[in-house]
């Protein structure tokens, strides 16, 4: 993309409705729009972030056997009376009546719709375990929306569903979504940690929230410092070997780590004083075993091995994927603007032209720009360098390639590394191949 011809409609000064850093620099950066009270339009280069995010999602769900549907936004709300939650949701909840008086309502989430799909489709234990996801619009309508899409009304989430034949076996499967979230989490480049968190009125210890250290965050938290200094993922884990799986999670849940919710105090004090770490976060995910809340509330059962029917177990596996854009920025910006991680930046690098009207400077621009058009932008506006550099630290591109008309004439570029700062003079043609190599 040339910057020239682009929309992005980056800002100067600071919103003043803008109250935490993730949303000033969304809004400076030109990533969103603001349409109504938590609501925004998401515009090219914050659109990109989000395909960005779930495309990883989506690979991780897929690698341990999730299959991806697409549910509609608008639900029946019969749905959730089958299951006792449509007067018991809240004001937060949509309710919609269409021009046939029908009552429709605008899902903040699907565990009814699911499960209703599921019940028109799985006669037989023999399709178990099934584990559905989609991402997908939601709409909670907060009373206080504030913080940008940090705590928005419309927002943009992957939840997936599994249904198990029994509790063994639904556990079995939250171990998998456990590592397949640390990988999601681990690949978009931000460290989440999974803290146990309250399961309301089903009770028991399978729910745990993925939160990231922000001081901004709602959540106070309280942790083990070892559990941050762990590599988890540093083997691969067969997720078809029961046994690899269940001594991963205790392997990883023996480090003390809880939301304020489920805080501890008596085992909180068992943590060496020294290890304790204190305070707030972000949730951008959940995982949660609810057994057979839904399935036995809607009546959905299949036949056993033992030709008897039953209820089948479920979880419910959530990431707030519009959310963690906004909790990547606020553990990730300084003074000038966002610093993203590689692996979902809108672009991997700026190419910051510093001689428009030099005709070399345009050819060695031009070719960086040709040959990877998908992936850099092309500052090719003739105004003045400050204003250029500017807009490329607040865009957070994690390099910036500075061809300037003294550099070009001994054959070599500039690169600058928007994390660390560091510097790095190459010849033109060892560009593209020192980036994709860089590992730093």
């Amino acid at each position: 993309m040339r910057l020239s011809s682009a929309f992005f409609p980056t800002l100067k000064e600071v919103p003043a409705e803008a109250q935490i850093a993730s949303h000033r620099l969304m809004l400076r950066a030109g990533m969103i729009k603001q349409m109504s009270s938590g609501i925004y339009a998401w515009l090219p280069t914050g659109l990109k972030v989000l395909h960005n995010i779930s495309n990883i999602v989506r690979e991780e769900q897929n690698a341990v056997f999730a299959q991806e549907v697409l549910m509609p936004t608008l639900q029946s709300a019969d749905l959730w009376k089958r299951s006792g939650r449509y007067d018991a949701y809240g004001p937060e909840m949509l309710r919609i009546v269409d021009r046939h008086k029908r009552d429709l309502l605008y899902g903040p989430t699907n565990e009814e719709m699911i499960t209703d799909i599921f019940n028109q489709h799985v006669t037989s234990y023999k399709s178990l375990p099934t584990l559905l996801y989609q991402l997908q619009w939601k709409f909670r309508d907060e009373i206080r929306p504030r913080f940008g899409v940090m705590r928005a009304r419309e927002f943009f989430m992957k939840d997936g569903y599994s249904f198990d034949i029994d509790y063994k076996s639904a556990v079995v499967t939250y171990y998998k979504m456990m590592i397949a979230y640390l990988r999601t989490f681990q690949r978009i480049g931000v460290q989440a940690i999974p803290m146990l968190a309250d399961t309301g009125p089903i009770g028991g210890d399978l729910s745990h929230e993925f939160i990231v250290l922000a001081p901004t965050g709602e959540s106070g938290i309280y942790f083990d410092s070892d559990f941050t200094q762990q590599n988890w993922l540093d083997q691969p884990i067969d997720i078809q070997d029961t046994n690899a799986l269940e001594t991963f999670f205790k392997r990883m849940t023996k480090f003390y780590a809880a939301t304020e919710e489920k805080h501890d105090q008596e085992k909180w004090h068992k943590v060496p004083q020294n290890k304790r770490c204190e305070g707030r976060g972000i949730e951008v995910g959940q995982i949660f075993y609810f057994g057979t809340k839904y399935t036995k509330s809607m009546n959905v059962s299949v036949i056993g091995p033992d030709s008897n029917k039953f209820y089948p177990h479920m979880g419910s596996y959530g990431i707030g994927i519009s959310r963690l854009v906004g909790a990547v920025i606020e553990s990730s910006h300084d003074d000038k603007g966002i610093i993203w991680p590689d692996a979902i930046a809108p672009f991997q690098a700026v190419i910051i032209n510093l001689g428009v009207k030099d005709i070399k400077c345009n050819e060695v621009c031009d070719q960086l720009y040709q040959t990877n058009s998908n992936s850099y932008l092309y500052d090719d506006r003739d105004e003045r360098a400050g204003s250029k550099f500017n807009d490329a630290d607040l865009m957070g591109h994690p390099w910036q390639i500075i061809v300037g008309p003294r550099s070009i004439k001994q054959g070599i570029v500039e690169l600058k590394r928007r994390k660390s700062g560091e510097r790095f003079e190459l010849p033109i043609d060892h560009v593209n191949e020192f980036i994709q190599a860089y590992q730093g």
